[in-house]
């Protein structure tokens, strides 16, 4: 699959933008330049940057993510969708918490072609568990392109269903659950928050969208400012979305619960939480889900990091505006639950 010959469908190749890039944060692209820049995915080498991910990404034990006692960790197996295998829950919560517990279904990072339920969850579980009291449910769903949409989002709308019905044995609150993730993790969460108001499922008190990947018309602005500018380039992101969407990448054939930035009616959803960098390719497409949610006269936060690229909290977490975004989403996370 040619990813230029695909663009072609929304009128040929890219234009580079006029103004330049957005300025990196000097001590992000410090740190960024020290790591070392990451390749571009492409169709032809995505089986071997899929190997590659398998192997080097951290996947946590239960025993690893209990951090001597302090979480209790289980891996529990939810029915998946009809014909489909059954959905693997990371469940982690506080080892002294008692009574039901508020819950954040989260769902990784990764293109939709990558990463895993597990190496999330330390951060999780530091970040927003232990301060917040808050029981996290982390999602296995199924990776592109093997598995193509609907399958990883039915994937997700089974695994919440299920926590749903089963809370009273998790020692969960049904009444208090958000949705949640970043990057695809990001746009499943939002699409999920969409699918689950459509279908009568759980109602979700608030969604997390970080660095949501919410479009696949790669017609914003930002798609071009940044193009190859961001760690997510122009032609990894085309590849990413013909994974996930297959034919149906571009057209007029993609429904809202693909690409949540294409969906025209956003009522009766829950307060968003929005953060995405300025120097990101995907900073327009999010800050044009936060104006569309207002326009519907609903609850969103948006947040816009300046001079920081896609991913930068995870390659510098220790920078000054990564902490900033991980104390503003906690201090949304806490305003939300305490409502």
């Amino acid at each position: 699959m040619d990813v230029d010959g695909v663009r072609g469908e929304h009128g040929g190749a890219r234009e580079r933008s006029a103004y330049g890039p957005v300025p990196l944060d000097a001590e992000l692209t410090a740190v960024r330049a020290a790591r070392g820049e990451r390749g571009v995915v492409t169709p032809e080498n995505l089986a071997d940057v899929q190997a590659r991910d398998i192997a080097a990404r951290p996947r946590p034990t239960a025993e690893e993510l209990g951090d001597g006692g302090r979480f209790e960790v289980t891996e529990l197996k939810a029915p998946g969708p009809p014909g489909a295998p059954d959905v693997t829950l990371v469940y982690g919560r506080p080892a002294d918490a008692a009574g039901p517990l508020p819950v954040l279904y989260y769902m990784h990072g990764g293109g939709m072609v990558m990463g895993n339920a597990w190496s999330v969850l330390p951060r999780v579980l530091r970040d927003w568990t232990a301060p917040l009291g808050l029981a996290v449910l982390s999602v296995e769903y199924r990776l592109a392109p093997q598995t193509q949409y609907p399958a990883p989002l039915e994937d997700c709308y089974a695994g919440l269903t299920w926590a749903a019905e089963q809370s009273a044995e998790l020692g969960l609150d049904p009444a208090r659950i958000l949705v949640g993730g970043k990057s695809a993790g990001a746009g499943l969460a939002a699409a999920l928050a969409l699918l689950t108001r459509d279908r009568g499922g759980p109602a979700p008190i608030g969604q997390l969208l970080m660095s949501p990947m919410l479009d696949d018309r790669d017609e914003r602005f930002s798609t071009r400012q940044m193009a190859d500018v961001d760690t997510v380039d122009s032609t990894s992101k085309a590849t990413f979305w013909h994974a996930y969407l297959g034919n149906r990448y571009g057209t007029d054939d993609v429904p809202p619960y693909a690409a949540a930035g294409r969906a025209g009616d956003l009522s009766a959803l829950p307060p968003a939480y929005i953060d995405v960098g300025s120097a990101e390719n995907f900073r327009d497409d999010a800050v044009a889900y936060a104006d569309a949610l207002w326009r519907t006269g609903l609850d969103a936060e948006l947040h816009v990091w300046p001079g920081a690229f896609h991913g930068y909290d995870s390659i510098a977490a220790k920078a000054t505006i990564s902490q900033d975004a991980t104390e503003a989403r906690t201090r949304w996370l806490r305003r939300i639950l305490d409502r």
